[in-house]
């Protein structure tokens, strides 16, 4: 993927929100190149699943914003699309972290995902043809890490979509710090650290149940001795990485799912025991005694990707897909 320098000069932000020197302070942009059709808005969407994320942040003209790093060194990126074969990702922070950042950044937002086959299954599906072409040129996105998938995937367990966005809300804000980007506060993710050294209290009052609680407790355990990492996930095929995710108890078939979809990038994989699937098939005009088997057999390899077009379709159905820029 070409990736382009443009220009450069600038200071990060602390904690605090006041701007300190770097070991070498810029603001870098780059230009990187995609593979049309692409679209930053719905791939952004589908990330954060709600606008009241206060991580994942769309601004008013488009762009996608949030920092990225650890308790003690955050870089801010800032991605937006000038034009459907280009993105352009500017990067405040160390210049030394930038290669690895844009990096991450092509994996979070899909860059380099095919979706040809995918298109090619849901044209045979008269029913989902329609929602697929509406939004077509979104891409399966990936958290930067596999604990934000755990806890996303945790937090979002047997809940309504808009309850585990208003506790992933609390929690994040609990826990994190807000730094200030021209006027407004965006959130890091909190990390394990974070989740482990907070009281109860702090955790309970976010809307965690007993049982969350303590299954994000083991996951950060499991991360931290080393007995699970994202390397040792993406070595193994899906079926035995799920497998892997449920040894830590509390992580059942629909979370390690949704770990390895969102986590992982795994489009081999479907959460179909989920009850919210079967309200979004609704949402979108599936036939009601639809065999749910059958299309995922259809979609094949990319199956995966009818869980963010369900998405997708109950955002646009329900009004809280925000307009296209």
């Amino acid at each position: 993927m070409a990736i382009r320098f443009l220009h450069g000069e600038f200071v990060t932000q602390t904690r605090t929100g006041k701007a300190r020197p770097t070991d070498k302070p810029t603001e870098s942009s780059y230009s990187i190149a995609v593979r049309a059709p692409y679209r930053l808005d719905l791939t952004v969407n589908v990330l954060r699943r709600l606008s009241t994320n206060l991580v994942d942040v769309l601004s008013p003209d488009g762009a996608y914003v949030r920092w990225l790093g650890d308790a003690s060194d955050f870089a801010l990126v800032r991605v937006s699309q000038p034009s459907p074969a280009a993105l352009t990702v500017g990067i405040e922070g160390d210049r030394r972290k930038h290669r690895r950042l844009l990096h991450l950044m092509r994996r979070m937002l899909g860059v380099e995902v095919d979706l040809t086959p995918f298109y090619r299954s849901a044209s045979k599906v008269p029913w989902l043809h329609p929602l697929v072409s509406r939004m077509r040129g979104v891409r399966p996105p990936r958290y930067p890490s596999i604990w934000e998938a755990c806890v996303n995937a945790i937090v979002f367990q047997q809940i309504s979509l808009h309850a585990a966005s208003a506790i992933m809300g609390r929690l994040t804000a609990g826990l994190s710090e807000p730094l200030t980007h021209s006027g407004a506060l965006l959130y890091p993710f909190p990390g394990p650290e974070q989740v482990l050294s907070a009281p109860d209290s702090v955790l309970r009052g976010a809307g965690l149940s007993a049982g969350k609680l303590a299954t994000l407790q083991r996951v950060a355990d499991a991360l931290g001795s080393g007995a699970i990492d994202e390397g040792q996930l993406e070595e193994l095929p899906s079926p035995d990485a799920a497998a892997l995710l449920r040894s830590i108890k509390g992580i059942g078939p629909w979370t390690a799912v949704v770990i390895l979809l969102r986590g992982l990038g795994r489009l081999d994989v479907f959460p179909a025991n989920d009850s919210s699937v079967a309200r979004n098939l609704t949402l979108v005009g599936a036939p009601p005694l639809l065999d749910v088997e059958t299309l995922l057999d259809t979609l094949g390899p990319e199956r995966g990707m009818l869980y963010y077009h369900l998405l997708l379709g109950r955002l646009e159905t329900r009004g809280d897909l925000p307009p296209s820029p």
